[in-house]
C-alpha cells in the first residue's frame, strides 16, 4: 500500500487513476440519470443533492472546528424566507441564492459569538434556542411568513423548452458539485486546518497563534452559508414556504446526517444527507412505523460502523487498494 505523503493527498476522494476514472464515470452516470433512471429518482436527487449542502456546512463546524451546534433550522429558515422574498420582488435565481447564504451567514457570523465562552453542551443549549427564536418568529410574525397562506415562489423555468423536473435536478447536482468542492479545498487549507486545531484543543491552537475569535466565528460563517443555500434550493424546490418546516426537528436531522454519514469527512457529509433522505422514503409503505424503522437504522449503522458510512467507505477502498493480499 502506498504511502501518503501529504495532507492533500489524505484528504483526496480518488487518488490513484483508477480511483478518478471510476469517480468521473460516477459523476457522468449520475449527470445522465435523467435518461436512464425512474422518473421519480430526480425528485429524490434532487433533494439528496440540496440536503447535502446542508449537511457539509455542519459538517465543517462539528466535525471540523468541533463547535456544536442545534440551532440550524434557524439558519436554514433565514435562507429560505430571504431567498423567498427577494424571488417574490423579482430577484433572479443565482442572485437570491447568493444573498440568501450571505443573510444566513451573517446570521451565523453574530451566533457564533457566545463560542467565544461556551463549549460542548452549553454551546448547543444556547444555539438551539437560537434556532427556537427564529422559529417562533417566523411563526408569528406574518410580514415574514407569509401568515396562514404561507409564502408562494414561482417556479424556475427551464431554459430551451427543457422539461422542469430535468432541468432542477441537473442545476441542484452542479451547485452540489460546486459546493462539495469548495469545502474539499476548505479543509485541505490553512482554514481547515485551523477549524481542526481549534477542534481538537483550542489551547493549543492559541499557544500556537490561532486567533480563537476569528477561527470560530468564520467556523459559524460558512457553516450557516451552506446551510442558507440549503434552506433557499429547499425553498425553491417546495415552492411554498410555512413555519412549521423549520422546527427543531430539523437541527435534529442535520446532526443524525453528520454522525451517521461520519463526522469531518465530506463525503461522510454526502453519505449522511442521502441516508436521511432515502432511507426514510424507502420506509414509506409503513407509515406510522417509518420513524420507528428510521431509529433502527440508525442504531444498526451505528453499532456495526461506529465511524459512520464514511467508515464503511474508508474500509471498501483499503480493502480494494490492498487486493488481492500480496
Amino acid at each position: 500500500m502506498d504511502l501518503v505523503e501529504s495532507y492533500r493527498e489524505e484528504l483526496r476522494f480518488a487518488r490513484k487513476p483508477l480511483g478518478r476514472a471510476l469517480l468521473v464515470l460516477g459523476l457522468l452516470a449520475l449527470a445522465a440519470l435523467p435518461w436512464w433512471g425512474h422518473r421519480s429518482w430526480l425528485a429524490w436527487g434532487s433533494m439528496v443533492w440540496l440536503y447535502a449542502i446542508g449537511v457539509i456546512g455542519q459538517n465543517l463546524l462539528i466535525g471540523y472546528a468541533g463547535q456544536v451546534s442545534f440551532g440550524q433550522a434557524g439558519f436554514l429558515a433565514i435562507g429560505a424566507y430571504t431567498f423567498g422574498h427577494l424571488r417574490i420582488a423579482g430577484a433572479p435565481f443565482p442572485l437570491a441564492l447568493l444573498v440568501a447564504g450571505i443573510a444566513a451567514g451573517a446570521a451565523g457570523w453574530l451566533v457564533g459569538f457566545p463560542s467565544l465562552r461556551l463549549k460542548g453542551p452549553y454551546l448547543a443549549i444556547a444555539t438551539l434556542g437560537f434556532g427556537t427564536a427564529v422559529y417562533q418568529v417566523f411563526a408569528n410574525v406574518e410580514a415574514l411568513s407569509g401568515g396562514r397562506a404561507g409564502l408562494p415562489i414561482a417556479q424556475l423555468r427551464p431554459p430551451g423548452g427543457m422539461d422542469r423536473d430535468v432541468y432542477v435536478y441537473l442545476l441542484y447536482f452542479a451547485l452540489f458539485l460546486l459546493f462539495t468542492a469548495v469545502a474539499y479545498n476548505l479543509v485541505s487549507s490553512w482554514v481547515g486546518r485551523t477549524f481542526v486545531a481549534l477542534r481538537d484543543s483550542d489551547i493549543a491552537a492559541e499557544a500556537m497563534g490561532v486567533n480563537l475569535t476569528r477561527a470560530k466565528l468564520l467556523a459559524f460563517a460558512i457553516s450557516s452559508f451552506y446551510t442558507g443555500v440549503h434552506g433557499a434550493l429547499m425553498a425553491q424546490y417546495l415552492g411554498h414556504l410555512e413555519p412549521q418546516a423549520f422546527n427543531v426537528q430539523e437541527s435534529l436531522n442535520f446532526f443524525v446526517a453528520v454522525i451517521v454519514g461520519g463526522v469531518a469527512s465530506v463525503e461522510g457529509s454526502v453519505f449522511g444527507a442521502a441516508f436521511a433522505i432515502l432511507v426514510p422514503a424507502l420506509f414509506g409503505d409503513f407509515r406510522w412505523a417509518v420513524p420507528v424503522l428510521f431509529g433502527a437504522a440508525i442504531l444498526v449503522v451505528m453499532i456495526f460502523e461506529p465511524l459512520g458510512l464514511a467508515g464503511a467507505w474508508l474500509k471498501t477502498r483499503l480493502y480494494f487498494r490492498m487486493w488481492p493480499f500480496r
